[in-house]
């Protein structure tokens, strides 16, 4: 360890080692940002020199492997730091890619938008990274209006229905892609039923994919015709319904992973003596759907209340990995799934 420590301590030995990283797989700073980093090196009183060589590759490296707590702790050292971590190649932007991958912000599109031209029309307008990366992080987990934030306490209406901000970019999660996105949902109050889907009402389509943690079926619909209403679906129930009178408590996501969909459910059993949920085993449906049916390459994620009243029901968080490993979707996997057909037209004086 001693000899290890030894040699990182000798900034050439240092930037030797980590030449064949910046040389090639690391950008290099714009020339603005280069000088901007250069002059904080001059202000820095312990061995400028060292951190101006840094700040072209290995500082890079290094900081890309740290987490936003570290990141932020880095800020606070030095304004080199401070000012390396904003860069537009910089660290802040780094993470937020890489965390927010497959998800669009609404009114703010994808985290890395972009390059465009500030008012002059000269220069590229400067992001500040650190501040979106903020903003996602709040926001990504939250609802529309007229909802707010990730918590939901009351429903005003029947059939209520309330959409995720962050919407899934299907044009970035298709088969290539390495990673997923999982959606989780906590239910703590639940007076009658809900349900969690996916809508491509984004690009104007009229389709969507629904998992009932009630019944434990997944339902495709798409409506063919506005009046008399008339709509078109089929159905599966990959998990087992609910004993009869029994709400859904606990939790339940959504999972699309390589142009596929899977759903989970974690039924609540009861509360334990200090007042919290006691959970039973996870399920899941497995991937039951591909993206075929829906239009244009954003779906929005949301949740239908069958009943008002009062609920409890919150976004405990979006990631890439589901609680459960389920592998890889496949053709067969998707052959493999029955589903069984149905339709229903509403009449014009009808009132359901």
């Amino acid at each position: 360890m001693k000899a290890h420590h030894g040699a990182l301590m000798v900034p050439h030995a240092f930037q030797a080692a980590a030449r064949p990283l910046y040389s090639g797989a690391i950008q290099r700073l714009p020339p603005g940002e280069q000088a901007a980093v250069q002059r904080q090196a001059v202000d820095t009183e312990d061995h400028p020199s060292f951190l101006a060589e840094l700040a072209e590759g290995p500082y890079f490296v290094i900081a890309s492997m740290l987490d936003a707590a570290s990141l932020c702790q880095m800020d606070t050292t030095c304004r080199l730091h401070y000012t390396m971590n904003r860069a537009h190649n910089g660290p802040w932007r780094a993470l937020g890619a890489q965390m927010f991958d497959g998800l669009e912000l609404e009114q703010d599109g994808v985290f890395e938008q972009p390059a465009h031209l500030a008012d002059n029309g000269r220069k590229l307008a400067r992001i500040d990274w650190k501040g979106r990366y903020r903003r996602f992080v709040a926001e990504v987990p939250t609802f529309c209006a007229p909802f707010s934030g990730a918590h939901i306490t009351s429903v005003a209406h029947p059939d209520e229905v309330a959409y995720f901000r962050s919407r899934l970019c299907t044009d970035v999660l298709d088969e290539n892609c390495d990673h997923g996105v999982y959606l989780e949902v906590e239910v703590l109050l639940n007076p009658d039923n809900l349900s969690m889907a996916v809508v491509d009402f984004e690009a104007g389509g009229c389709s969507s994919v629904t998992f009932s943690p009630d019944t434990g079926a997944v339902i495709r619909e798409r409506k063919v015709r506005e009046a008399p209403r008339k709509v078109e679906g089929a159905y599966i129930q990959p998990l087992s319904t609910l004993p009869p009178g029994r709400r859904f408590h606990g939790i339940m996501g959504l999972y699309l992973y390589s142009g596929s969909l899977a759903f989970f459910r974690r039924c609540a059993n009861g509360l334990t003596d200090g007042g919290a949920m006691e959970l039973g085993p996870w399920e899941t449906t497995g991937f039951v759907s591909d993206l075929s049916w829906a239009e244009g390459r954003r779906l929005t994620p949301s949740l239908a209340f069958r009943g008002e009243g009062e609920y409890s029901v919150k976004i405990l968080g979006v990631g890439t990995q589901p609680p459960l490993s389920i592998g890889k979707p496949s053709a067969e996997v998707h052959n493999n799934v029955a589903w069984s057909g149905f339709d229903w037209e509403v009449g014009e004086n009808d009132d359901a």
